[in-house]
């Protein structure tokens, strides 16, 4: 008897006869949903921008927290469900606190980024889980340099040196990649991106629906406030 497609779509570790895990799938499209989100190396740091979409009046837009203090090198964005982030941004603060007690030094960007896959990949290996919904960008400064990671769900990672997920992704990252260089300062970065958005969308972008920070190269993490913000 034939297996049915549902028994691949139900299951994340079986593979359908072509090779696929459609539960690994379904959680990008989880992803493609969330709110748009930017990471963007500049010559000193890199600078992390979300744009909140707001479904209601009645909602306070800053207890939507999109992007979130690690380390004091390092921050956290994430697009997707905001539940599975919460997890896995405590996981990510537990394992820079754990590495500092142990070896009396922060973590490095990879090696924390790293372990967080390793733990999105184990929920992609068991019956009865399923993989996390959410994407992490993870940004930060170590000695081996300025680091800007993508976390997928199916446990893979990747280094960028600028990469957008979610809403209107696609054309936020043919914008970057036309006009994007290594060699712009925080300022022209920040800007950049959010040209990149206002670009993407059909109306005027709001100050209320940012949230911005950056990670500089002398290892600070910093939260940008939205009246220092000029749009």
């Amino acid at each position: 008897m034939e297996p049915s497609k549902s028994m691949y779509d139900e299951d994340s570790t079986i593979f359908s006869p072509d090779g696929r895990l459609f539960q690994v799938e379904y959680a990008r499209e989880t992803v493609k949903k969330g709110d748009t989100t930017v990471g963007l190396k500049f010559k000193n740091g890199v600078v992390l921008v979300a744009y909140k979409t707001m479904f209601s009046n009645l909602i306070e837009v800053d207890s939507m927290e999109k992007i979130t203090k690690i380390d004091d090198s390092i921050g956290c964005a994430f697009i997707g469900l905001s539940a599975d982030a919460r997890h896995l941004i405590e996981i990510a603060q537990e394992e820079a606190q754990i590495h500092r007690i142990w070896y009396d030094e922060p973590i490095t960007v990879k090696n924390l980024v790293r372990n967080i896959c390793e733990y999105k990949q184990l929920f992609t290996t068991f019956t009865g889980v399923r993989p996390f919904g959410v994407v992490l960008f993870i940004a930060g400064f170590d000695p081996t340099g300025i680091h800007l990671f993508s976390t997928d769900p199916s446990g893979a990672y990747t280094e960028y040196k600028a990469i957008c997920e979610g809403k209107k992704s696609d054309k936020i990252s043919t914008y970057l990649d036309k006009y994007y260089t290594p060699e712009i300062n925080r300022d022209e970065a920040i800007e950049l991106t959010i040209n990149a958005i206002q670009k993407s969308i059909d109306k005027k972008l709001k100050k209320d629906n940012l949230e911005i920070a950056t990670i500089e190269k002398n290892g600070s993490y910093y939260k940008i406030f939205k009246k220092d913000l000029k749009i």
